[in-house]
């Protein structure tokens, strides 16, 4: 009995080209058709590619519309009706349907007596004030939440339309934008430069428009001013050069109190360097860094947690941790800076 293997060494030596210019027209469609990789199970193919093209008579000519769809009206008058399984006799079945008398008489001992001062002034009462007499009777359920807490909470009548009214959403007022920072980023930065002593709170929040190099100018002069106790540069675009700087300015200034930094585009990396930034620095005692354009990671917040720790001076930082260990061991860190501070200031 021969193997597998040498069953295939006959095979070895054909030569295809020789048998393919031995091959008549018709047995090479058929060859053609049979090498076709057809999916009949994908539905997302056309059916020409999903099945062998079978069709063996020649094309009739262009589409006649007008022919297909008299072809089609005559197929469907030639076709006969479907008989009914029961046949229509116009019988009509069952009882008739006979509404309910909606009207109750009340019984004499639920009938209810009023002055003739009252009876008049029910009658002659109007929708809205009948809705506010249900409700400081307490009929809550006769009418909407508002309509109820604006007759309780209001001495006069508030409601203008009656208990079956629809309800309506309650009208806000729009909200219009804050104002444009009109801080002018050129002299503020002119002011810093020169020590002012005019200037202590410095606020760039919401500028897009100010250059990298002019944060990184701001932070440079940050070093040796001895005036500005409070930076804001919220939403300034500010990245991770920026925070280098305001890192390298942390460990140098000795007046600045606060600092936020929130929403804007620094990186774990750039965090980290501020927040190791935080162990040179004793005299800023609020932080804000939440709400970057990433996850800072449990990296910075274990840091964020170990700084607080080790930096009794902070006594209100602004991030929210994802990781509980980290914004627990924050927690009491925060608790416990405050009570010394507090202490402090007994002393």
């Amino acid at each position: 009995m021969t193997s597998y293997r040498q069953e295939l060494e006959k095979y070895r030596d054909i030569d295809e080209d020789k048998i393919l210019r031995e091959l008549s027209a018709e047995e090479l469609a058929q060859l053609d058709l049979e090498l076709l990789e057809m999916d009949p199970e994908n539905v997302l193919l056309p059916a020409g590619l999903r099945q062998r093209d079978q069709t063996q008579k020649s094309p009739t000519g262009p589409l006649d519309r007008e022919a297909l769809l008299q072809h089609l009206e005559k197929q469907a008058l030639e076709a006969g009706e479907r008989d009914d399984l029961v046949p229509f006799t116009g019988e009509k079945k069952g009882k008739p349907f006979v509404p309910k008398n909606p009207t109750r008489e009340i019984p004499r001992e639920e009938q209810i007596t009023l002055e003739p001062e009252l009876e008049e002034a029910l009658a002659n009462a109007t929708e809205a004030e009948m809705c506010d007499i249900a409700a400081i009777l307490g009929m809550y359920t006769l009418m909407s939440n508002k309509q109820y807490y604006d007759a309780i909470c209001s001495g006069t009548i508030t409601n203008t339309e009656g208990i079956n009214s629809v309800v309506k959403p309650d009208t806000y007022k729009p909200v219009p934008d804050e104002p444009p920072n009109p801080t002018n980023v050129e002299e503020t930065l002119r002011q810093i430069q020169a020590n002012d002593g005019a200037l202590e709170d410095v606020n760039l929040n919401n500028i897009k428009d100010i250059p990298i190099s002019t944060l990184k100018a701001i932070c440079e002069a940050m070093k040796t001013n001895t005036h500005v106790k409070k930076l804001s540069l919220v939403a300034t675009r500010s990245n991770d050069p920026v925070a280098s700087a305001v890192a390298e300015m942390l460990m140098e200034n000795k007046t600045l109190q606060s600092l936020n930094i929130e929403s804007n585009f620094i990186t774990s990396a750039g965090m980290m360097s501020i927040i190791k930034a935080m162990y040179h620095n004793t005299t800023l005692s609020e932080l804000k860094v939440d709400n970057q354009c990433q996850r800072l990671g449990d990296t910075v917040e274990m840091e964020m947690a170990t700084m607080l720790e080790q930096c009794p001076s902070v006594v209100r930082f602004g991030y929210h941790f994802t990781q509980q260990g980290p914004r627990a061991r924050a927690a009491i860190a925060i608790t416990k800076n405050n009570e010394l501070r507090r202490k402090q200031k007994k002393t």
